[in-house]
C-alpha cells in the first residue's frame, strides 16, 4: 500500500508543476517512502496535465473551483495511508517541494 500522498492542487502551473514533480519524487526516493504525488488538478489549460503525468504524478481533475476544493479533492483521490501538501515558503528544508513557488526577485 502506498504510504505517503502528497497533494497539490494545480490551475494553469505550467511553468512550476514539473520542478514540484521531480522534488517530490526525490524525496520519497532519498527517504525510502512508498509514495505518489498527485496533482489535483482545477481545469488547467496550460498543459499542466501532462507535464505532470510525464514527470510521473497522477492527475485526477477537480471540478469545482478554488485552492481549498481541489485540496479536498486530491485527498479523497489519495491513494496514500497519508495525505499532505507542500508547504511552499516557510516550510522545513526537508519538505520537498518547498522552493516549488517561483522566488520573487
Amino acid at each position: 500500500m502506498t504510504e505517503l500522498t502528497i497533494v497539490m492542487p494545480c490551475l494553469n502551473e505550467a511553468e512550476t508543476v514539473a520542478t514540484c514533480v521531480r522534488k517530490s519524487l526525490a524525496f520519497f526516493e532519498r527517504e525510502g517512502i512508498d509514495g505518489e504525488v498527485l496533482i489535483a488538478d482545477n481545469g488547467s489549460t496550460d498543459g499542466s496535465q501532462e507535464i505532470a503525468r510525464r514527470e510521473g504524478a497522477r492527475v485526477v481533475p477537480v471540478s469545482e473551483r478554488g485552492y481549498g476544493s481541489a485540496l479536498q479533492g486530491g485527498i479523497r483521490a489519495a491513494r496514500g495511508r497519508s495525505a499532505t501538501r507542500p508547504l511552499m515558503r516557510r516550510s522545513p528544508p526537508r519538505v520537498p517541494a518547498r522552493s516549488c513557488a517561483p522566488r520573487r526577485a
